[in-house]
């Protein structure tokens, strides 16, 4: 049995309104890959934070390396050797990959006048070197992949001598190669008895990496046990209270007849949207598969007016379509869900209700005023349809989970009255109970007669929801595939096919 070098007991927290942490006990041992689990609005974040010093637990004991500790803030717990790689990269894009790890600690010489990037390329040299990563110090951060600044943070964490390395969703935006990387670099770590606590809703990524599971369930533990003697439905039935189905669709709900909403011929737009044709139809969920930088994206991009068309035609309803600007997409009644839905779908400083009429503020205007009571009313209307977990639609929606940050999007464009509806990595980020709502929500939307357009990295995510699966590699479109034969390799292969 390996020495435990964190226990977390009976931890409590409060925040107004809410029981966040409701006497949680979580344990860490040397050289452990440890699992935390659960819903979004479970406590893992809380957790994580209280043992950061972000924020200080109403009551409890931690004890670390032996001893009783209450760090005043993350500075101080990244000095005694606790460190988090964040699921939103912190780092500084203009800077080099030396001055990036080396930032507020710089080498100098000249009794500290100058800055001394030579011996500073040199300490990361080193440090890449014991961890076996192959990156040049001097590149500028900024032109490495995101897989490659996700090693130079943990690089950068593990230059400050850690004990503890907490990593929060780490592979959300990794190819399956970095992913890999990854694993390498964290079975490296353990053997070297650093402790990780692995935060992910990839229950297969859990199987292949942890060592143990803590599942949390609204604010409690709801169990821990060894990786290799829990199931994923085990996993997953502790996190939610129920058995989650994730079977592969066996054939389209889509009646063959059924009319064309939206056609799009030859369409050509930068580098990585390379004649692309395809046709999708009232009631359909219409899968594009394939891996990073396929095209798939920058297809849906420039649908929406958000990339510039070069060449090509858009129909919708069997009209043709001039797109040269969100807004007039939204007039033609697409609405786009990105993959990064803070960036280019929320604004998470504002309220419920703020952003559910992002898109349709000119629907609701009342001379020079907004309508007050049609936009609460609606909005509350929406909130309870789409079961968004909210004390009220004034809530700012940053304090809401991933899920029901995501339904507030989905709520914006079904406010707008879109029908065709583009879902960019619709579940990236959110729990598995989560999950299983927008699917069902998307269900049905199309019984409703709407029509999407699904883009997803999970390829379970595309069998089991697609009617039809489109192909992307390398900006073009490499196979079309009808649900009840698709699988995960006749994907991949087309996936994988150059022209």
């Amino acid at each position: 049995m390996r020495e435990t070098i964190l226990s977390m007991q009976k931890i409590d927290k409060r925040f107004t309104g809410v029981h966040a942490l409701k006497g949680v006990d979580f344990d860490l041992r040397a050289g452990e890959i440890h699992a935390l689990v659960g819903e979004n609005g479970a406590g893992k974040s809380t957790m994580m934070k209280a043992l950061t010093g972000i924020f200080p637990k109403d009551s409890g004991e931690i004890h670390y390396l032996g001893k009783l500790y209450n760090p005043r803030g993350p500075k101080e717990a990244l000095s005694r050797g606790i460190g988090i790689i964040h699921q939103e990269l912190n780092m500084m894009d203009h800077l080099t990959v030396a001055q990036n790890i080396f930032i507020g600690r710089e080498s100098t010489r000249g009794k500290g006048l100058f800055l001394d990037d030579k011996l500073q390329n040199q300490k990361t040299e080193q440090l890449f070197k014991r961890l076996n990563m192959n990156i040049d110090p001097k590149e500028t951060l900024g032109n490495l992949t995101v897989g490659k600044q996700q090693m130079v943070e943990i690089a950068k964490a593990v230059s400050h001598n850690l004990k503890i390395l907490i990593l929060d969703e780490p592979t959300a935006a990794l190819t399956e190669t970095e992913i890999n990387e990854l694993f390498t670099i964290m079975r490296d770590l353990a053997s070297k008895g650093v402790g990780m606590i692995y935060i992910s809703h990839r229950m297969d990524e859990i199987g292949m990496i942890t060592d143990r599971v803590t599942v949390m369930r609204d604010g409690e533990n709801a169990g821990v046990g060894d990786t290799k003697e829990l199931s994923k439905e085990d996993i997953i039935n502790m996190m939610v209270g129920r058995v989650i189905y994730e079977d592969p669709k066996q054939q389209s709900n889509v009646s063959k007849d059924a009319e064309v909403v939206l056609r799009v011929k030859n369409l050509n737009a930068g580098k990585l949207v390379k004649n692309v044709s395809f046709d999708l139809h009232r009631g359909e969920i219409l899968g594009f598969a394939g891996l990073m930088g396929a095209g798939r994206t920058e297809t849906a991009r420039a649908l929406f007016g958000a990339d510039k068309i070069e060449t090509g035609t858009i129909e919708i309803n069997g009209r043709p379509v001039r797109i040269s600007s969100p807004m007039d997409a939204v007039h033609h009644g697409i609405g786009y869900l990105s993959e990064d839905r803070k960036r280019y779908g929320l604004a998470v400083g504002l309220s419920v209700t703020e952003n559910a009429i992002l898109a349709s503020y000119d629907d609701f205007e009342q001379g020079m005023f907004v309508h007050k009571k049609k936009v609460a009313d609606i909005t509350k209307e929406y909130v309870e349809t789409l079961k968004i977990k909210t004390p009220s639609v004034e809530q700012l929606l940053k304090n809401l989970s991933g899920g029901n940050q995501q339904k507030v999007v989905i709520a914006k464009w079904l406010i707008k009255n879109s029908d065709i509806l583009i879902f960019d990595e619709p579940t990236r980020g959110i729990d598995v109970g989560a999950k299983s709502e927008i699917y069902t929500l998307m269900n049905e939307l199309v019984e409703q007669g709407k029509s999407i357009i699904m883009i997803s990295s999970e390829l379970t995510e595309v069998l089991r929801m697609s009617d039809r699966v489109i192909v992307m590699c390398e900006g073009q479109i490499t196979g079309t595939l009808d649900i009840k034969d698709a699988s995960q390799k006749e994907i991949m292969k087309y996936a994988t096919k150059r022209d």
